[in-house]
C-alpha cells in the first residue's frame, strides 16, 4: 500500500513517524566498506579489530537463572498472561488515547483522522493505520462505536500483518555438518541471553550444540555464554581477550563438525558503523568458505524499547548479513510494543521469538494471534 495513498473521505494522512523516521541516524554506505580476507584463521594469533569502545557502550551483564526446560503443560496460559503483562503498557496507552477520542465522537472524517495519528504515534507503522481506520469507517462512518469493537479491529487488522510470518525456527542438520545459526544485532539487544535460551530449548529437543562465543571484546559475554554452555550441555568455543572473532569462528566450524547445531554469538555493533559491519560481512565469508550453505539462518535480535530506530536497523542488518529472521526482545515494561508490527509489514521477515521477561521460558514461539489480542488489550 502506498504511503502517499488519501483516505476516500478526502483528507490527507498526517505522517508523524515518518518524520521521526527520517531523523534517525544515517546508515552506514556499504560502498565505503573495505575488509581484508582472513589469512590465518586461528583465534590466539589474529589482531583484534579496531572498534571503538566509546561508540559501543557494554550493556549490563545478564546472568542466566537455572536454566529448565519450561513445563509443557503451563506453557499456553501462563506465556499468554506473561505477554499481555509485558505489553500491557502498549495496550495501555493506545487504549487510554483510543477511549478518550470517542467517549465524546461518532466516526466521522476528523475522529478517524485522529485515529490513524494515534495508531501511528503507537509505533503500529503507516499501512496498518490505515486499513484499521479504512475498514471502520466502512460500516462505522457516522455512527458510534464501542471501545471493545475497536479492539477486536485492531487484533484482527494486527493479527492479519504478523500471521504469514509466525514460523518456527527450524533447526535441521545437514549431510555436510552442524546447522549454523548466526545471531546478530547492536549492543544490549540480548544476543547472548538469546542464545542461551535457544541453546536450552534445542538441547532439551535432544539436539547436540556448540556456541562460538564471537563477542570478544566483552569479557563478560563469554562467561555469560559459558554459563549457558554448561546448563545446556553445549561446548563452548571461546579465544583470547580481544581475538578475531573470525578466526574464532572458522576455529568453531571444525569444532561442530559433529554437532548437530553451532550458535555463533557476535559483537554488538551500531548499525552505522562502517568498520564494525565490515567485521561481521567478514565472519559470513569465512563461515561461507568453510561450509557453503551456511549460515542456514541469521536471526537479528532487536529491543522493542528503541522503537522506529528497529526499523534501520533491520534495513542495515539485512543488507549487510541477509538476515533472514527475526528476535523481539524485552518487550515487558515498554510502551513501543507496537513496532513489531511497523517492521513486519515494512520486511516481511519471519519473526521466530519474542521475549517479556529475563526466565528461560519468557522466550516463547512467536504467536501472531496471541500478540495481536494482547496489543489490542483482550
Amino acid at each position: 500500500m502506498s504511503e502517499g495513498r488519501r483516505s476516500f473521505w478526502g483528507f490527507g494522512r498526517k505522517r508523524a513517524k515518518e518524520a521521526e523516521a527520517d531523523e534517525q541516524t544515517p546508515a552506514a554506505d556499504a560502498s565505503e566498506v573495505e575488509t581484508s580476507e582472513v589469512e590465518a584463521p586461528v583465534a590466539s594469533e589474529a589482531a583484534p579489530a579496531d572498534v571503538p569502545s566509546a561508540d559501543v557502550p557494554a550493556p549490563p551483564v545478564e546472568t542466566p537463572d537455572d536454566a529448565q526446560a519450561p513445563d509443557a503443560s503451563a506453557q499456553r496460559g501462563g506465556w499468554f498472561q506473561r505477554l499481555r503483562t509485558g505489553l500491557g503498557r502498549s495496550s495501555n496507552r493506545l487504549g487510554d488515547r483510543v477511549s478518550s477520542l470517542f467517549t465524546k465522537k461518532k466516526l466521522d472524517a476528523s475522529s478517524l483522522q485522529d485515529l490513524e495519528d494515534i495508531l501511528i504515534e503507537a509505533d503500529l507503522g503507516v499501512e496498518t493505520a490505515m486499513a484499521i481506520t479504512d475498514r471502520l469507517s466502512e460500516g462505522r462512518y457516522a455512527k458510534g462505536i464501542e471501545a471493545e469493537e475497536l479492539q477486536e479491529v485492531l487484533a484482527e487488522e494486527v493479527e492479519r500483518v504478523l500471521a504469514p510470518l509466525a514460523q518456527p525456527l527450524e533447526t535441521k542438520k545437514p549431510a555436510n555438518g552442524p546447522f549454523v545459526l548466526l545471531v546478530v544485532g547492536v549492543n544490549g539487544t540480548g544476543k547472548t541471553t538469546t542464545i542461551g535460551k535457544i541453546a536450552a530449548k534445542e538441547a532439551a529437543a535432544g539436539k547436540t550444540l556448540v556456541l562460538a562465543a564471537g563477542d570478544t571484546f566483552r569479557a563478560a559475554a563469554v562467561e555469560q555464554l559459558k554459563i549457558w554452555g554448561e546448563r545446556s550441555g553445549a561446548k563452548v568455543v571461546a579465544g583470547a581477550p580481544k581475538a578475531d572473532a573470525a578466526g574464532l569462528v572458522y576455529e568453531a566450524i571444525d569444532a561442530a563438525r559433529d554437532a548437530d547445531l553451532l550458535i555463533i554469538d557476535t559483537a554488538g555493533r551500531l548499525q552505522n558503523k562502517a568498520e564494525l559491519m565490515a567485521e561481521l560481512t567478514k565472519i559470513v565469508r569465512v563461515i561461507k568458505r568453510r561450509l557453503p550453505d551456511a549460515p542456514h539462518a541469521v536471526i537479528l535480535t532487536l529491543d522493542a524499547t528503541t522503537g522506529q530506530n528497529a526499523l534501520n536497523q533491520v534495513d542495515i542488518f539485512r543488507r549487510e548479513v541477509g538476515v533472514t529472521g527475526l528476535v523481539m526482545t524485552k518487550l515487558d515494561g515498554t510502551a513501543r510494543g507496537g513496532i513489531l508490527v511497523a517492521i513486519a509489514a515494512k520486511h516481511e521477515l519471519p519473526i521466530h521469538f519474542i521475549g517479556v521477561g529475563e526466565g528461560i521460558d519468557d522466550l516463547a514461539p512467536f504467536a501472531a494471534g496471541d500478540f495481536a489480542r494482547a496489543i489490542a488489550g483482550l
